[in-house]
C-alpha cells in the first residue's frame, strides 16, 4: 500500500550520493513513492565504477560488460530516467559532510546542499598495498585497467602481468585477453585450497559462481599462465616497468612485461560516514573499518542511510537490492507506507547473495604489507613515506595508533587523505609491533575529502 508522501516546506528532502548500482535503485524506489530526490554523483553519467559509461562508447554494451552487459545497460537506462524525473547532478564531487548539509563542487564552482536525510552509495576503489616498484609508470590498479577499456576502448601492454587477489583479477585478465592484448600471467596471492573450501558457500550462487570458473577456464585453454599462492615481489624497471619478480612455488621468477595491473581486493569508500560521525566497526574478512549499519541501511547517525560497496564489499548485485532496501527505509522513516513484503522479499535475496560473498571472502582472502615491505618501499606516495620511515618511528616511540604515526611522519596528509595508503600503513605498523590490524584504529576523516583549489573557498554559494 503507498500513500502520499508530505509536501511543502517541511517536505523531507532525500539526497542521494552516488549512482551506481546502489544509488538508482535507492533513487528509482524514492521516485516510485512520490519523492523527487537529489542525486549527486562524480561521473558525468550513471552507472559508478562497474557499469562506467565512456562519453562517446566504443564496442558494444557486450563487450564492454561481458555476461553483465543486460544488467549494465538496464542501469543505465535507469540513470537516464532519473536524469529527466529527478534532481541529477553529474559531475560533482562532495568534498565535506555535515548533519544536514554537504559541500559540493562542479566544474571549480563550489555549493552547499542541504538534506533531511541522506544516504551514502559511495562505492569502492582498488585496495592496493605497496611493494617495491609499484610507484614505477606502468604500474596500474585492476580498476584502472578497466576503466581504460571500458571508456576508451584501450587495454595497456601490450605485454601485461595482472596480479592480486579476488574475483576483479580474474575478470579483468579476461577482458583484457579478449581484447587482444598479450596476458603474460595471472598471479593469484591466495591459495587454491581456500578457493576450494569455500565452494559450498560458493555454490550458493551457482549462476555467478560458473561466470568465474568461466573466466579461468577461458584464460587457461587460451594459454594464459594462472598462478595461486603468489607472492609479488616487485615491478623492476629503469624509469619503465619491464618486468614483474614474483615468488612461485618457493621459487624466484621474472616475468617480462609492458604493464602491470594489480589489486589486492577492493576497499570501501567510508570518507563522508566519518564526517558525519557514523561509528565503525573492523571487518577482519575485508580487513578494514566499515561504517555500522543496521539491515535496512540505517547507520548510527539519524537520518543517514548507507548502501553498496560504500558500507562494504558485496559485489554490484547486493548493491542494487541494499539501496532499495535502504531507500525504503529512507521512506518508513518519514512517514511514508512500504510494502513489508518487498522489504521481507529483499532481505531473503541479501541473505543469499551474503552467504555467496562470505564465500568469496575465504576464496580470496586478503594479504598484509608486513615484514615483506622493504624500508625503500614508498608507501604514502602523497607525501613520499618509505616503510623505513615508518618503522622507525613506531619503535622510537612505541606507537600504536595510526593517528598518532600520521602526526609523526605525515602519512596519509597528501591530496588522497589516506585512501591509497591507510591499507599498507595499517598492516605494516601492525607486523612492526606484533599486533592485529584491528588495534591500529583508523585514520580520522578530515575535509576536503577531494582536491579543492584553495581559490574556490571563497565562492561557497549558500
Amino acid at each position: 500500500m503507498q500513500m502520499n508522501p508530505p509536501d511543502g516546506a517541511d517536505a523531507p528532502r532525500m539526497v542521494v550520493v552516488g549512482a551506481g548500482p546502489a544509488g538508482v535503485r535507492a533513487a528509482q524506489t524514492l521516485l516510485r513513492h512520490g519523492v523527487r530526490p537529489v542525486i549527486v554523483d562524480e561521473a558525468a553519467l550513471p552507472g559508478g565504477q562497474i557499469y562506467r559509461q565512456g562519453a562517446t562508447p566504443r564496442g558494444t554494451a557486450r563487450q564492454r560488460y561481458g555476461f553483465e552487459w543486460k544488467r549494465a545497460q538496464a542501469i543505465h537506462r535507469a540513470g537516464a530516467d532519473l536524469a529527466v524525473h529527478a534532481d541529477y547532478r553529474g559531475g560533482t564531487a562532495v568534498w565535506n559532510a555535515a548533519p544536514g548539509s554537504l559541500d559540493l563542487v562542479r566544474d571549480g564552482e563550489l555549493d552547499a546542499l542541504p538534506y533531511s536525510h541522506l544516504l551514502l552509495a559511495t562505492g569502492a576503489t582498488d585496495r592496493v598495498l605497496p611493494f617495491a616498484g609499484w610507484t614505477l609508470p606502468g604500474v596500474y590498479t585492476l580498476g584502472g585497467a578497466q576503466i581504460a577499456l571500458k571508456s576508451q576502448d584501450c587495454v595497456f601492454g601490450p605485454r601485461i602481468v595482472f596480479a592480486g587477489t579476488g574475483p576483479l583479477l580474474y575478470l579483468v585478465a579476461y577482458q583484457y585477453a579478449r581484447a587482444g592484448a598479450q596476458v603474460q600471467a595471472v598471479l593469484d596471492s591466495a591459495p587454491l585450497g581456500g578457493q576450494a573450501r569455500a565452494m559450498p558457500a560458493l555454490l550458493s550462487q551457482p549462476g555467478m559462481l560458473a561466470k568465474g570458473l568461466y573466466y579461468l577456464g577461458w584464460l587457461r585453454a587460451h594459454g594464459v599462465p594462472v598462478h595461486h599462492d603468489v607472492q609479488l615481489d616487485a615491478a623492476q624497471g629503469a624509469g619503465r616497468i619491464d618486468s614483474v619478480l614474483a615468488t612461485l612455488g618457493g621459487q624466484a621468477r621474472t616475468i617480462p612485461c609492458d604493464a602491470l595491473a594489480v589489486g589486492h581486493g577492493l576497499r570501501a569508500e567510508t570518507q563522508l560516514a566519518d564526517l558525519l560521525d557514523c561509528a565503525f566497526d573492523f571487518d577482519a574478512a575485508q580487513r578494514a573499518w566499515l561504517p555500522r549499519r543496521d539491515a535496512n541501511g540505517r547507520s548510527s547517525v539519524a537520518g543517514v542511510y548507507l548502501a553498496g560497496d560504500g558500507a562494504g564489499i558485496g559485489g554490484a548485485v547486493l548493491a542494487e537490492l541494499a539501496g532499495e532496501r535502504a531507500a525504503l527505509a529512507m521512506l518508513a522513516d518519514s512517514g511514508i507506507a512500504v510494502s513489508a513484503t518487498r522489504v521481507q522479499a529483499l532481505a531473503r535475496r541479501q541473505a543469499r547473495l551474503a552467504r555467496f560473498r562470505r564465500g568469496l571472502d575465504q576464496a580470496f582472502p586478503l594479504p598484509g604489507a608486513g615484514a615483506g615491505c622493504d624500508d625503500s618501499v614508498m608507501v604514502c606516495r602523497c607525501e613520499e613515506v618509505c616503510a623505513g620511515t615508518l618503522r622507525t618511528a613506531a619503535s622510537q616511540y612505541a606507537i600504536d595508533d595510526l593517528n598518532r604515526l600520521k602526526a609523526l611522519t605525515r602519512i596519509g596528509m597528501g591530496l588522497c587523505q589516506g585512501r591509497m595508503c591507510q591499507a599498507g600503513a595499517a598492516e605494516l605498523l601492525a607486523d612492526c609491533r606484533g599486533l592485529a590490524p584491528a588495534d591500529m584504529g583508523r585514520l580520522r576523516g578530515q575535509a576536503p575529502v577531494k582536491p579543492l583549489n584553495l581559490a574556490m573557498l571563497g565562492k561557497v554559494k549558500t
